[in-house]
């Protein structure tokens, strides 16, 4: 019964070290997007780790709660509230935008039993579902609002293609680094040990 306590505190203690330093990440922003979403320092990165180290569950529990505080820094530092949106595109914002966006990061794991090919697979997949979301929200929510195009008026009524561009804008970089950077780490016999 220690032995599995022991466990359970291990993963916690992770857990909650990997949530606080993709938070940290998240804040040191590279390049920052006008209308929210921005190339960060990795911040992805030690949430698909929870994933890739221990096993979806425990991924999905601290992306999910890593989503909650992406969310409370998005009212607290982004204005989230002030963006003037009705009642139901601010709960359609938060739903696709943070808590699901930021959740499905914990899917990351999924591949992992195919080795190293499959953890590779597993955080191209994580991003680019995370990038869905956002531009899923960007077509649906924010497709009618003039006020949020940043490329001018060529982009008004065409929400798919200004939704794939202001997204990717942001997301292709993040995937990359966040890849390359996974396909580096989890090559170092250290992680590779934990991963054991």
């Amino acid at each position: 019964m220690n032995e599995q306590k022991n466990k359970t505190v291990y993963k916690l203690a992770l857990s909650a070290s990997m949530i606080a330093l993709a938070t940290v990440l998240s804040l040191i922003k590279v390049v920052k997007m006008p209308l929210g979403g921005s190339v960060t320092l990795l911040s992805m990165l030690p949430v698909v780790m929870v994933s890739l180290m221990l096993d979806l569950k425990w991924g999905l529990a601290a992306s999910f709660v890593y989503s909650l505080i992406q969310l409370v820094l998005g009212i607290a530092l982004d204005g989230l509230f002030g963006w003037g949106l009705t009642p139901v595109t601010l709960i359609g914002t938060i739903v696709l935008d943070y808590l699901l966006a930021f959740t499905v990061l914990g899917l990351a794991g999924v591949f992992k039993k195919k080795g190293y090919a499959g953890i590779c697979l597993g955080v191209v997949m994580a991003v680019a579902l995370r990038f869905a979301l956002h531009f899923l929200s960007g077509v649906v929510i924010f497709a009618n609002f003039e006020k949020f195009v940043v490329f001018g008026a060529d982009y008004v009524g065409r929400p798919v293609l200004y939704s794939f561009l202001y997204n990717g804008l942001y997301m292709l970089p993040e995937l990359v680094f966040t890849t390359i950077a996974a396909m580096i780490l989890f090559r170092l016999p250290q992680i590779k040990k934990l991963m054991a």
